[in-house]
């Protein structure tokens, strides 16, 4: 630091806001938690002017460390829920289905066909024909019983 330079309230918030706007461009919500430390930290220098850089510096990482330990607690806790938890997880969208065998299970291992693809299959040997029902999927394997 410049000898005897003393950042000012208005600094922090100039910080928060320049690393709020990176948050923006370059997602991953690290940025913003040290945004939001830095505009905290700029209201305590407000309200106490005497506190020195080095106080700041480090209520500065101390309040970034708590923001960001804090916001990845609370969303371990509170995962968001989506509407379509299979979107992208495109085998598990099959499960529960009836498919029927487009070549035969042997050793293990078949295909059927789902639309316009070919998906492999394992399960328990069945003829070509066969209907089975899909119960989960291991990657893009999907696991199968003979359909009653």
């Amino acid at each position: 630091m410049i000898e005897g330079y003393q950042p000012d309230f208005w600094h922090w918030w100039i910080l928060g806001l320049l690393l709020i706007i990176a948050e923006t461009l370059l997602p991953g919500t690290f940025f913003l938690w040290m945004g939001i430390a830095a505009l905290v930290l700029g209201v305590v220098a407000w309200l106490v002017p005497l506190l020195g850089w080095e106080w700041q510096l480090i209520l500065f990482a101390v309040l970034s460390l708590v923001s960001i330990v804090g916001w990845r607690t609370w969303h371990r806790r509170h995962p968001e829920e989506s509407e379509q938890p299979t979107l992208n997880r495109r085998a598990e969208q099959y499960i529960g289905r009836v498919l029927v065998l487009e070549s035969p299970i042997q050793n293990g291992y078949g295909k059927v066909k789902v639309g316009d693809t070919l998906w492999r299959v394992s399960g328990t040997d069945a003829d070509s024909g066969s209907r089975v029902r899909v119960t989960a999927a291991d990657g893009v394997v999907l696991l199968v019983e003979p359909a009653e």
